[in-house]
């Protein structure tokens, strides 16, 4: 019986770090169930290329139905890989690619596909080598691995490439891999990000914007047209949502041939019985470790707010969320004690140790930590923009103050030195999450926190917050689970004081409000 394969190659295979990682190991489950041992994923061997005296967290290299091609592969195409499984619901089948080699190559292959589909490397900078790399190593890799299936016949083979840094590696298929389908899916436009990113206004000009004209403008050339070339190229393009559909339709000239929302399994959120459980701990962790930081006991109705992400200050409305807090002090409105929490990951440096020490002995304080804003040093304590903010609105979270603001700048994974546990166990102890995005083709940051049982506020600009009044056939309410914010290029203020209004709201909702409340996030999540 003939197999169907499906190899899907990702930049974040195995490799935590940013919301793609999500796309993938939350939708596994269902590729294996229809794919079987056809489904393949393609990762960056990063442990062996950057920390080859560090463990494999995710990926077990262990006997797979790829053994007798890994040797072959190796022996014959001299592939550098390691072959095993990702250590996700439905455990498929991955293979991670040392690609140091093919930095030696780059002349040649940017030259090759400059002439076949004219990409433009000539401005390549940063992570374009590396990305390049990675993705034309891929694209042998898939080329070995096709060979070797079809030794028994042609097969019925799908490349699907996430993002633009595997652009190279549906170029590969396009040349020489006419037999392969290629799906392209773009999570966020490059020049959308640049365009957003340098502050200038996306929305309010999106019409008059030319793709290849701000990619000259903001030096992005070789991104974009890497990306435009793989989106025109692909035998199947999609996006994640409507908002960045409209977006490649005018930037990268190509309108999605399918949009397709992020979601995940049933099965990735606990049973409520567990789910309860896992709350109570995560609440109690973080008052704790908030408690150590401010040095003293904090009211047993204190308010745990929370906004997570990438650490693109304005893109991802970190800099409201600090605005709406700084106005939130001052609300005479408020009664209750707020934390609000930043877990955003910067360029962290070590978990403090006098933190550490606190939380260790267990003892209580009445003096706060010589600097209560943050759990973990920073390589740059004087150049960061959340701290930046924190110290321009005097916010020192003095005891006096009702709302404190806490930074937490590391990855929470389970290692980081003063939580020691995964995100979406400290998520799920949040009262309320805040992401108040002005660039956020999707947003998974929301789905997850309702699918936790958490109401969130989000924006009109983001892909799942437009989702959420479509559902709700208008403007989504913090009683419907979302409160969605409309969002312009030119309303920032008023952004700000509407999450302020919403948590003042929220913070005085009775048991019964709140109950209906994450009632109605964990239904809109289904």
């Amino acid at each position: 019986m003939d197999m169907k394969y499906l190899f899907e190659t990702s930049w974040e295979v195995c490799n935590s770090v940013g919301g793609i990682y999500t796309v993938l190991s939350t939708s596994a489950k269902a590729l294996s169930e229809r794919y079987g041992e056809g489904l393949c994923y393609i990762g960056p061997d990063v442990r062996t290329v950057y920390a080859p005296e560090a463990a494999d967290t995710v990926f077990s290299e262990e006997p797979t139905p790829l053994d007798d091609w890994q040797r072959m592969a190796s022996f014959n195409n001299g592939l550098k890989i390691r072959t095993g499984r990702w250590n996700i619901p439905g455990r498929p089948m991955a293979i991670l690619v040392d690609f140091r080699d093919y930095y030696l190559r780059q002349e040649q292959y940017f030259a090759d596909f400059w002439n076949c589909y004219h990409v433009d490397s000539l401005h390549a900078y940063g992570d374009y080598f590396e990305a390049c790399a990675f993705a034309y190593a891929a694209g042998e890799v898939i080329a070995s691995r096709v060979a070797y299936i079809s030794q028994n016949g042609e097969q019925e083979v799908i490349a699907h490439f996430h993002e633009w840094t595997t652009g190279m590696g549906l170029l590969y298929c396009k040349r020489y891999l006419s037999q392969v389908v290629t799906v392209f899916t773009t999570h966020a436009t490059s020049i959308g990000r640049s365009i957003c990113g340098n502050g200038k206004l996306l929305y309010a000009y999106m019409q008059g914007y030319h793709g290849d004209q701000m990619a000259a403008e903001l030096n992005m050339q070789s991104k974009h047209s890497l990306e435009k070339a793989a989106a025109h190229l692909a035998d199947c393009f999609t996006t994640v949502s409507d908002i960045t559909a409209r977006e490649c339709e005018q930037l990268l000239d190509k309108k999605p041939d399918v949009v397709t929302p992020n979601g995940f399994e049933d099965d990735f959120v606990l049973p409520a019985p567990e789910a309860s459980k896992m709350r109570r701990q995560a609440r109690t962790k973080l008052l704790e470790v908030s408690e150590a930081v401010l040095g003293y006991k904090l009211p047993e109705d204190t308010m745990l707010l929370a906004t997570a992400g990438r650490y693109e200050f304005r893109n991802k409305g970190i800099d409201v969320f600090i605005e709406s807090m700084n106005r939130l002090l001052r609300d005479e409105r408020l009664e209750k004690n707020i934390i609000a929490l930043v877990e955003v990951p910067g360029w962290v440096g070590k978990a403090r140790e006098d933190l550490q020490e606190r939380i260790a002995s267990g003892k209580k304080f009445d003096t706060p930590l010589e600097y209560p804003l943050l759990t973990h040093w920073l390589n740059n304590m004087n150049h960061d923009n959340v701290l930046d903010s924190f110290k321009k609105y005097d916010m020192w979270n003095r005891p006096t103050d009702k709302v404190k603001i806490i930074f937490i700048p590391c990855y929470l994974n389970g290692t980081d030195g003063i939580f020691n546990e995964d995100y979406y166990d400290v998520v799920l102890g949040n009262d309320l999450s805040i992401y108040p995005s002005y660039y956020e083709p999707w947003g998974y940051t929301p789905l997850e926190s309702i699918a936790f049982k958490v109401p969130c506020i989000t924006t009109d600009l983001a892909g799942f917050g437009a989702w959420a009044n479509t559902v709700k056939g208008g403007v989504s309410e913090i009683e419907d689970g979302v409160k969605t914010i409309h969002r312009t290029d030119y309303n920032f203020s008023e952004v700000a004081d509407v999450i302020k209004d919403t948590v003042v709201k929220y913070s005085n909702f009775s048991d019964t409000q709140v109950k209906k409340a994450r009632a109605a996030a964990d239904k809109l999540s289904k």
